[in-house]
């Protein structure tokens, strides 16, 4: 019969802390030499791993990744496989290469506990408690190891599969939204987007009239908790997508964007213009262009040259509150704004999509959490690989069927088409939790 887990014996506390936190602050829960002993005299399992000495750092990171990946463990360091205690000769050399490897060699890294105990004998040993919290684990090669009994070994395609599928996080899109009900729903906008998938995914005549809160919980995942003839709770992303404009600024001010147009080329610069756009992601997407239109001129393609005798990119008369216009690249600025919307990091608070237009660019800072996303996250979205937080919206927003025209082609597009159009690269930072383009105009 298996033993229970040795760490769910001990007092954790409510907080995930590191491993810095759990040295040196005070009071923090320690290993008591008789807990540890009692698990040490019960043999290696799934739960316990044995070792001597730390002699070889790749294998200690492989034993770290199967026990975080198989629901977290101890490795023992100064005990030999007859369960006798040996000790270690540097405890404190130890500790600190186990947080090395922790950090170094697990991704993604994990903050452990680490307990060293004392014998009567001058005897000390280390113990490492790993716990798997952000599985799946693998080693910085990329491989998977999960245990098995007293053994470890590369996870099996199957095996990986299902760590995979238990990793599938709830994401912040996916929370019911606080205070929502079915009747915050522009129901002509989500009936327009249904009708779309009429005689493919939706059946008009079996539906029998318009069943808002089924359609939304059970076809497109947007609602929860309709069970038990309860009414189904919009998610964020159904307040985002189909929401009634005064509920979404009510409910999500978050979800604003602060559109600002100031009389020179910094932010120091006198205001002309701040105004803040409210409503869902479709009108938050056309209100935007609409203050972009207001000040900047939007063209398909470069023209030979430029009028600057008050003309817009359409030929009409520039009707705007200032002489200087920048011109711009329409689809790559349309794909910024798109980016901004549905990309938007909603976990953090008191942030919202700010658009700055200058005399000579324009700049959008989003809300991003940049720990783990940049630098190498932020190199590969130059090259279109997706890292999507808000799956959900990103895929409903850029439907068809949604009603926008948008252009295609991601960031990939907007840094070529934008620099061709106006000789200069656009400016793509992740700093300070928000996500920065500038583009220049010609």
């Amino acid at each position: 019969m298996a033993r229970r887990k040795y760490r769910n014996q001990r007092h954790e506390p409510s907080t995930e802390r590191s491993y810095q936190e759990y040295v040196f602050a005070a009071p923090a829960p320690q290993t008591s030499r008789d807990e540890l002993m009692r698990l040490v005299r019960g043999g290696e399992d799934t739960f316990l791993e044995l070792k001597v000495k730390l002699s070889n750092p790749e294998k200690i990171a492989q034993g770290i990744v199967a026990l975080a990946n198989t629901g977290g463990g101890q490795i023992v360091f100064g005990v030999n496989d007859n369960m006798r205690v040996e000790g270690v000769d540097d405890a404190e050399e130890v500790r600190d290469e186990l947080v090395r490897i922790c950090r170094e060699g697990v991704v993604p890294a994990i903050f452990p506990y680490i307990d060293l105990v004392s014998f009567d004998s001058g005897r000390r040993i280390v113990a490492l408690d790993v716990e798997g919290k952000r599985r799946p684990y693998r080693t910085r090669d990329g491989r998977f190891y999960v245990r098995i009994g007293a053994e470890k070994r590369e996870a099996s395609r199957e095996e990986l599969s299902a760590l995979m599928d238990d990793a599938r996080p709830v994401r912040y899109e996916n929370i019911p939204a606080v205070g929502a009900t079915l009747a915050d729903i522009d129901e002509a906008h989500l009936w327009s987007f249904v009708r779309e998938f009429e005689g493919d995914a939706y059946d008009y005549t079996a539906a029998g009239g318009y069943p808002t809160g089924e359609v939304l919980e059970r076809d497109l995942l947007l609602a929860t908790g309709g069970a038990g003839g309860l009414e189904p709770v919009p998610t964020i992303a159904g307040l985002l997508l189909f929401g009634q404009r005064e509920r979404v600024a009510e409910l999500l001010p978050r979800a604003s964007v602060t559109a600002t147009r100031f009389a020179g080329v910094t932010v120091q610069s006198p205001k002309i213009e701040t105004v803040q756009l409210t409503g869902n992601l479709h009108m938050l997407f056309e209100s935007t262009l609409r203050f972009v239109t207001r000040y900047c001129d939007l063209w398909d393609a470069r023209p030979r040259s430029f009028s600057g005798g008050g003309r817009d990119g359409n030929g009409r008369e520039d009707t705007g509150l200032i002489a200087a216009r920048a011109n711009y690249h329409r689809g790559a600025v349309c794909e910024a704004v798109a980016n901004a919307l549905i990309h938007r990091d909603l976990a953090l608070r008191d942030q919202t999509t700010r658009l700055f237009i200058f005399d000579h660019s324009m700049e959008i800072l989003n809300p991003r959490r940049t720990s783990g996303f940049a630098p190498p996250v932020l190199r590969s979205i130059r090259y279109g690989v997706p890292h999507r937080i808000n799956p959900q919206v990103a895929a409903l927003f850029t439907s068809p069927a949604y009603g926008l025209d948008l252009p295609h082609g991601g960031l990939p597009m907007l840094m070529r088409e934008a620099r061709l159009f106006a000789g200069r690269r656009p400016e793509v930072h992740a700093v300070n939790d928000e996500f920065r383009v500038r583009l220049h105009g010609a």
